[in-house]
């Protein structure tokens, strides 16, 4: 098996990781740590094996190290107890959103770069989480680098850079 094929998510734990993401309805458990910690693991190689080729155009290489960080953040605030329904619900989406694989950017056809947009997904959300849940709260699960409203901000002002634009104003409707 070559690397590509040990870092991709079998389509039966995708589906899996689909319906723990989404659900029934806002009450249903989240995600578990467990497949989540395996997807970031997994993102986190693929994404750092392809930087490492030096593969990616300067501002994506930045962006894209925080796509495994953002991903397992979803996961986390999925599962706080302090984060509304309906925060749930669109946590859930910009999970899902992670793990299915036609996108607007398929990582099939786009390899690491394709998760660009569902990292820009991934902050609409989580700027959207903004308006009714404590700054703290992201504050408190984001393991990456830097402060997590930072990393927000910088990839809100670069996703016409990271992405088309038309991407970015398919993100934008939903919003």
């Amino acid at each position: 098996m070559d690397e590509n094929e040990q870092n991709e998510l079998s389509e039966q734990e995708a589906d899996e990781i689909l319906r723990e993401a989404i659900g029934d309805s806002a009450e249903d458990p989240p995600i578990s740590e467990a497949k989540a910690n395996r997807f970031y693991d997994r993102l986190r190689t693929k994404i750092t094996s392809y930087l490492e080729r030096g593969k990616a155009p300067g501002a994506a290489r930045d962006a894209l190290l925080f796509a495994p960080d953002t991903f397992i953040l979803l996961t986390r605030l999925a599962r706080d107890p302090r984060v509304t329904g309906k925060n749930k619900v669109l946590l859930g989406s910009a999970i899902a959103y992670f793990v299915f694989p036609l996108d607007l950017m398929p990582e099939a056809i786009f390899g690491p770069i394709g998760y660009l947009d569902d990292l820009v997904f991934a902050v609409y959300v989580l700027n959207r989480m903004l308006a009714d849940t404590e700054e703290e709260i992201l504050r408190e699960h984001w393991s990456g680098r830097g402060d997590v409203l930072q990393m927000i901000r910088q990839i809100l002002a670069s996703a016409d850079k990271l992405v088309a634009s038309d991407v970015v104003k398919n993100i934008k409707k939903l919003f």
